[in-house]
């Protein structure tokens, strides 16, 4: 190989290090999150920021998730995880920024810095990755057709319900 065919062989490199983010190279895609629980096979629903349902799932799951929402936003969203005979649980997942991100400032160069990693959401790291839950057993909760009883847990009462609790007097 010949200097000049080395020198464009470099060139070509460096330009297309040059039009990528370095996020994107090292830790580019979707954001990957997995759950479990105890017991499993409970369903898990993922809500995007407008509260849209995006995918559910039964545990064990992996969900691909995208970790950018628009230009210099970080997505976010909510795992409603529920079973039959157990409490409800609810769990953010955040976004901070990614290390790789700043790999920018000696490699992407600026095309990386402001327009790839925040374009394609690749500046962003979805937390937490791994989610393990043992699910908490409903103690009370006795159910009758239509107009009849229904005993449940204080903290299990709908907040449009609670103004509406009346307190029995003690024995």
């Amino acid at each position: 190989m010949n200097l000049t065919c080395a020198l464009k062989f470099a060139a070509t490199g460096l330009l297309a290090l040059g039009l990528t983010g370095c996020a994107s190279i090292v830790d580019g895609g979707a954001g990957h999150i997995s759950v479990t629980t105890d017991p499993s096979d409970a369903r898990v629903t993922v809500f995007n920021r407008a509260g849209e349902a995006v995918e559910t799932r039964q545990t064990p799951a992996l969900f691909s998730l995208k970790r950018g929402a628009g230009y210099f936003r970080g997505a976010e969203y909510r795992l409603v995880i529920q079973k039959d005979g157990y409490a409800k649980t609810e769990l953010n997942l955040t976004t901070t920024v990614n290390g790789w991100y700043f790999g920018n400032l000696f490699f992407g160069g600026l095309i990386g810095l402001i327009i790839v990693d925040p374009a394609t959401g690749a500046m962003y790291t979805l937390s937490p990755k791994n989610v393990s839950l043992v699910l908490e057993k409903n103690s009370a909760s006795i159910r009758t057709s239509h107009d009849g009883l229904l005993v449940m847990l204080r903290k299990d009462v709908p907040a449009e319900f609670a103004s509406r609790l009346v307190a029995l007097p003690p024995r």
